[in-house]
């Protein structure tokens, strides 16, 4: 089986009283990251999954955390990790 790379961003919204215990379960999430957050809630995250089963997971988790009010796919991107890979060594190759 092909190994697939998924990646997404979202942003996501909070209560404001809640940001700090949302952004920091977020963080805590296995492929997530959160980019930045403003002081009305909101909160830039991007996620990597193994499969798209994965990703929608990781998005239904976040948007069932305590404290989250949306979570907004805003980026998508699917490929099999050796297509990226490919990828990486002509861009590295060009480079040279």
């Amino acid at each position: 089986m092909t190994e697939e790379v998924h990646i997404s961003s979202l942003v996501v919204h909070s209560t404001p009283k809640r940001l700090a215990a949302v952004e920091l379960a977020i963080a805590q999430m296995t492929g997530a990251v959160v980019h930045g957050t403003s002081p009305n809630g909101k909160l830039v995250v991007t996620l990597d999954a193994h499969s798209s089963q994965d990703m929608l997971a990781k998005v239904s988790a976040i948007q069932l955390t305590d404290g989250v009010l949306s979570a907004v796919l805003v980026y998508q991107f699917a490929d099999t990790a050796e297509s990226m890979n490919e990828a990486i060594q002509e861009e590295k190759a060009h480079a040279h």
